[in-house]
């Protein structure tokens, strides 16, 4: 995260923390980096002094500090402290070590299809503690994520729209923030966890493909296109872009849970991972008479390896090729035999790897009552021989 150093007009302590770097600023006022006497590093965010001085915006900003101290979970910015009585409120929340994604994709470009799947289900984990706070994040975007060496985090939860401002009041504070807004926020409708939903969809969109999925333009025609208009997802991975789109749908109704999100998301980002060249070695070949009797979850492997069901289906189309291993002679009624089969094995008789016939349970049954029984004769021989020479 890129630090500016403090200005003239800057505090240098706010509360117990003492600042050291400005970390950004947006429409609610100005973030810094501090620490407390332990040593705690802290971002500390300053409330703008005219939006200090509206008592609405103070109450409303009361009521989403109290809800965001019930938040627990791994993947959000804890909330150290906060004063909503100073002149100028100000909260501190954990500091997160990290770019954001949005630094990241800018500079690196799109992510792989793994990590942005990974990414994504530790974010819809996180969403789901943060809604059953009663909280609702409302700004989810590539810059409220940062990507720490923990995973990712979520910054500035339920508090960048505490005024209940419309969406234009803010633009501008934050790279891409009108191609990253749901439909009912746009259209000042009542939010519900289901708006994170579209937001965390639009975020997976621009860490995909590089760019928002509304593409680019001024405020008005990129809210327009985001109530009107279908989201562009050309470059959204295959595996991936289903799971986006529906996330991505106009009603909220018809978009997917968190819980439900993350789940998938999961299993996307296991698969991905599999998927890689390096990641599993070849499957071994399967014998012609063993190939029905696969369990499910081997055929589900194989199936969705890369490349591989092309490539058994057209075996199975093409018969076996001249790099495959001779198939065992078929079974005529003629009983004529295989010239080269070993001495003494029947014509049709599959053998295993060794030359060997397979164990047959009838015939070793045979054998182990012949054994038994001559043991005995034996045992009764040497009896009576014993008694003779008594």
């Amino acid at each position: 995260m890129a630090m500016m150093r403090l200005r003239r007009e800057d505090p240098r302590i706010v509360g117990a923390f003492r600042l050291h770097r400005r970390l950004g600023a947006g429409g609610m006022g100005v973030v810094y980096l501090g620490s407390d006497r332990r040593g705690q590093r802290v971002a500390l965010k300053v409330i703008r002094p005219d939006l200090a001085e509206d008592q609405e915006f103070r109450s409303r900003f009361a009521r989403e500090v109290s809800a965001a101290r019930r938040i627990r979970g791994g993947c959000t910015a804890r909330l150290v402290a906060a004063d909503l009585d100073a002149e100028r409120p100000w909260f501190a929340t954990q500091y997160v070590p990290g770019p954001s994604l949005h630094d990241r994709v800018a500079e690196e470009g799109p992510l792989r299809a793994a990590d942005v799947a990974s990414i994504g289900a530790a974010l819809s984990e996180g969403l789901v503690a943060v809604h059953e706070a009663g909280v609702v994040h409302r700004d989810l975007k590539p810059s409220n994520i940062l990507l720490s060496p923990k995973g990712p985090r979520i910054i500035d939860f339920g508090i960048a729209w505490a005024t209940g401002a419309s969406t234009l009041t803010h633009v501008g504070t934050a790279v891409g923030s009108p191609g990253f807004l749901a439909p009912e926020q746009v259209r000042g409708a009542a939010v519900t966890p289901a708006t994170d939903v579209f937001s965390l969809g639009a975020t997976l969109a621009y860490a995909s493909m590089g760019d928002s999925p509304f593409g680019h333009g001024s405020s008005e025609v990129m809210l327009y296109r985001v109530v009107h208009e279908e989201a562009q997802l050309q470059g959204v991975p295959d595996a991936l872009a289903p799971l986006v789109r529906a996330c991505l749908a106009k009603d909220p109704e018809d978009r997917p849970s968190t819980l439900q999100l993350s789940m998938r998301l999961k299993e996307i980002a296991a698969r991905e991972a599999q998927g890689l060249p390096s990641a599993r070695p070849p499957a071994p070949r399967e014998r012609t008479e063993e190939r029905g009797t696969l369990r499910p979850t081997e055929r589900y492997t194989e199936r969705d390896a890369p490349g591989r069901e092309p490539e058994r289906a057209g075996a199975q189309r093409r018969g076996p090729g001249p790099s495959s291993r001779p198939s065992a002679p078929a079974r005529t009624g003629g009983g004529s035999r295989n010239p080269q089969s070993r001495p003494g094995t029947r014509p049709g008789v599959r053998t295993t790897s060794t030359g060997r016939r397979p164990a047959n349970p009838r015939l070793l049954r045979q054998r182990l009552i012949v054994f038994v029984v001559v043991t005995l004769v034996v045992a009764l021989g040497i009896a009576a021989a014993q008694a003779l020479q008594g």
